[in-house]
């Protein structure tokens, strides 16, 4: 379990032990002031974890104008983690080391049901791409390598598919759900092999490399294999696309201070602003930040139920 934020010295050798700081030195600064005792929470410095999507100092750069807003306008320090799942950030959130966080929509619904004090704020807007729509959604697609066998849903029956994480809203809830209504079945009785890749990035390339017949993957990050030559759009076929589903939420805990939490929202819906975030923006194919409620990841939690009344009748 991650440690409950203590004293200064404890939570940066617990920390660093768990998260696995990319180049960042131990936590400092994590003590909580006496405001904390208050019915609001001012802690001295704000932890932001994301799960890494790209080459880690590519990451740790790339956000690097969005934690220097953050700084400026909360005036707080901001200490940049990359756990290794959405389970580590969910996990973090509870257990109050983590205050701001990037999730998935499935990942965000698991951590507000158990704690609805994580609470979404705002996503991006995406422009249009190779699979992707524009707009602050995204599509779950299910592709397969051109110039094989599988060219129709029916021709992957007893075929491998690569799922992504099992927190993955497009990566296992949209297959295991809305695609298993699609075909009539569990997946995993349609499928021969089921194996989760660890990435969308991942499942793309190996689809395309034939390490895998078929692969479910976000349109947003397959639009990203694309972009880096790692994959052509014309070298697959996609043989399934589910309806829109929001965009990663960006959240933060709701017992942080009221100022805290408008600084950070502002932060990331006023980040267009930003000359410096020009690079950042683009690499996540945004022009800009939209605001997002709780309700509007309503058809995830619909998904989820699906699921866990699906998994209660095994």
């Amino acid at each position: 379990m991650i440690p409950e934020r203590k004293t200064k010295e404890a939570c940066a050798s617990s920390c660093k032990r768990i998260f696995g700081v990319i180049g960042l030195a131990a936590v400092v600064g994590l003590a909580l002031t006496p405001a904390a005792k208050a019915e609001c929470e001012n802690p001295d410095a704000l932890t932001f974890a994301i799960v890494p999507t790209e080459e880690s100092v590519a990451e740790l750069q790339l956000y690097k104008p969005v934690t220097d807003r953050m700084a400026k306008l909360t005036g707080k320090k901001i200490e940049f983690f990359m756990p290794t799942s959405y389970a580590s950030v969910v996990e973090g959130l509870l257990s109050k080391f983590v205050d701001v966080a990037v999730l998935g929509p499935y990942s965000y619904v698991i951590a507000n049901e158990k704690d609805p004090s994580v609470e979404v704020f705002a996503t991006y807007a995406k422009k249009k791409g190779h699979l992707q729509d524009e707009g602050p959604g995204y599509k779950a697609a299910l592709i397969s390598k051109k110039g094989t066998k599988f060219t129709t849903i029916d021709s992957l029956k007893g075929a491998t598919v690569g799922l992504t994480d099992p927190g993955s809203t497009s990566g296992n809830l949209m297959p295991r759900v809305v695609f298993a209504k699609v075909i009539g079945m569990d997946i995993d009785k349609f499928f021969g092999k089921v194996a989760y890749t660890g990435s969308h990035e991942l499942s793309s390339v190996a689809v395309g490399k034939g390490k895998v017949d078929a692969a479910f993957v976000a349109t947003h990050r397959f639009d990203n294999v694309v972009n880096k030559g790692e994959i052509k759009l014309e070298d697959v076929n996609v043989l399934w696309e589910s309806k829109p589903i929001p965009q990663d939420p960006f959240v933060y805990r709701g017992t942080l201070c009221e100022d805290i939490k408008k600084n950070i929202r502002e932060t990331f819906l006023g980040l267009n602003k930003e000359a410096a975030a020009a690079k950042f923006l683009a690499n996540v194919k945004s022009n800009k930040f939209v605001p997002m409620t709780s309700e509007d990841y309503d058809i995830i939690r619909d998904l989820k139920k699906a699921k866990d009344e699906k998994k209660k009748k095994g």
